[in-house]
C-alpha cells in the first residue's frame, strides 16, 4: 500500500494536470465557506450538469447563511424538488440555524465544530476546511477511492471498515499540505474526468501512468473492489388525485387533498397525495375493495368516479423499488368534507407545497389534472 512515485511527484503531476484540464466550475471560484457547503450538499448524490441550476437558484433565493436560516422547511424542500436524498435538505437547514444562531452567521474555522453540524461528514466537513480555508484536511469520496485503489493498488473493500480506515490514512499521506485545497480538487477531479468506473483514460489522459501500481500490473478494471451490493425492497404505491368541485351557486371551486409524509420513512417532510400501499401489485378491482379506499370515498355527499390508473411509473431508490400508479377521484358538493390526516387545499396551488419527484413525475403525465 505504498506510493510508486514520491508523493511530492504525484502531488506536482496532479496540480499541473488540474490547472489544464479541470473544469471552471462556479464553486471553485470562490472562497466562500457557505458556497462551497451548499455545492457539496448540492453534488453529494448529483451530478454536476444537474446540481448546477439549483446552486444558482438556492444562492439567488438565499444569497448568505442567516437567509437560509430565516427560511421555513416547506420553503427549502420545495427549491429542493428532483434532488432527492430531502434528509440533506432539511439538514442544510439546521445546520444554517445552528450557523447563524451560535456563530454569528460565519462556518466555523475549525474541523471539529463543522463535522458537529447536522448533515456534514467527514468527507464534506474536509472539503469546506481545505477549500475555503486551505487548512490540510483529505477529502476521500468515490473517486478519491477509485484513483487511490489504483494507484496503490489496494484490494480491500472501499465500504468495509478496514477499507475506509486505509483509504483515509492513504488520502492523509499524499494531501499536499502547502496546497490542500487546489490538491484535493485535482485528485477528485482526476476520478471524474480519467480515472472513471468503467474505460479509465490511462493511455490518453491520465498524468499518473508511470505512479499508477494497478495500471502496471493490468488490475485497472478490477479496482476498487466493494463489497456487494445492497439488498433493494420492492414497493407498491397506488396514490389517488382527488378533484372535489365545491358547488356554491354559480361558482365552482376546485381542490385537492395532500398531507405531508411521516417520519420514518422516505420523502419524509414531503407532501404526497391520498396513498394506498399495498404488499404486492394490485388491480383496480381489488384496490377498491380495501378498507383505506372505502375510508377516502365515505368522505363526500356522493360517490365519486374513479379513472385509473392514468399513469404507472417505477422509481428506483438506493434501497427501495418503487412501482406506483395515479388514480383520479372526481367528487362534487355543495360542502367542503374533512379526510383524516389530510388538508384541502384549492387545486390551483398545488405548485406551492414540495412533491417527492415520483409523485411530480405522476402528475407531468396527466397534466390536464391542473
Amino acid at each position: 500500500m505504498t506510493f510508486i512515485c514520491s508523493r511530492s511527484e504525484i502531488r506536482h503531476k496532479l496540480i499541473e494536470w488540474y490547472n489544464t484540464a479541470g473544469r471552471a466550475l462556479p464553486w471553485r471560484e470562490t472562497r466562500d465557506p457557505y458556497a462551497i457547503w451548499l455545492s457539496e450538499v448540492i453534488l453529494q448524490q448529483t451530478r454536476v450538469d444537474q446540481g448546477m441550476s439549483y446552486y444558482h437558484r438556492f444562492l439567488q433565493a438565499y444569497p448568505t447563511v442567516q437567509d437560509l436560516a430565516s427560511a421555513s422547511e416547506d420553503e427549502v424542500l420545495h427549491l429542493w424538488q428532483g434532488l432527492g436524498y430531502y434528509s440533506r435538505g432539511r439538514n442544510l437547514l439546521k445546520a444554517a440555524r445552528i450557523i447563524s444562531d451560535e456563530y454569528k452567521g460565519v462556518m466555523p474555522l475549525d474541523y471539529k465544530s463543522v463535522r458537529a453540524l447536522p448533515g456534514i461528514g467527514d468527507y464534506t466537513a474536509a472539503a469546506i476546511m481545505s477549500f475555503a480555508y486551505n487548512i490540510p484536511h483529505a477529502t476521500v469520496d468515490g473517486n478519491i477511492y477509485r484513483v487511490l485503489s489504483r494507484l496503490c493498488a489496494i484490494d480491500t473493500p472501499i465500504d468495509s471498515t478496514q477499507g475506509k480506515k486505509i483509504f483515509q490514512k492513504q488520502a492523509d499521506l499524499l494531501l499536499d499540505p502547502k496546497h490542500p485545497g487546489a490538491h484535493n480538487q485535482a485528485i477528485m477531479e482526476l476520478g471524474a474526468l480519467c480515472c472513471t468506473p468503467k474505460n479509465p483514460q490511462c493511455d490518453t489522459d491520465c498524468p499518473l501512468p508511470d505512479c499508477c501500481a494497478a495500471y502496471k500490473l493490468g488490475l485497472t478494471a478490477k479496482l476498487p473492489v466493494k463489497q456487494g451490493k445492497v439488498q433493494v425492497k420492492d414497493r407498491y404505491f397506488h396514490y389517488f388525485f382527488i378533484k372535489y368541485a365545491l358547488l356554491s351557486g354559480q361558482k365552482v371551486q376546485t381542490y385537492t387533498f395532500i398531507k405531508k409524509r411521516p417520519a420514518g420513512d422516505v420523502w419524509q417532510g414531503l407532501y404526497e397525495v391520498p396513498l394506498i400501499e399495498t404488499p404486492s401489485d394490485m388491480g383496480v378491482e381489488s384496490i377498491i375493495a380495501l378498507e383505506e379506499y372505502q375510508a377516502i370515498i365515505r368522505m363526500a355527499e356522493h360517490p365519486p368516479s374513479l379513472s385509473g390508473p392514468l399513469a404507472k411509473l417505477k422509481h428506483i431508490l438506493t434501497h427501495r423499488r418503487i412501482y406506483a400508479d395515479l388514480y383520479l377521484l372526481e367528487f362534487t358538493g355543495t360542502q367542503l368534507p374533512s379526510l383524516d390526516g389530510y388538508e384541502a387545499i384549492p387545486i390551483t396551488r398545488i405548485d406551492e407545497y414540495a412533491f417527492p419527484q415520483l409523485i411530480k413525475k405522476l402528475f407531468n403525465t396527466i397534466n390536464f389534472l391542473l
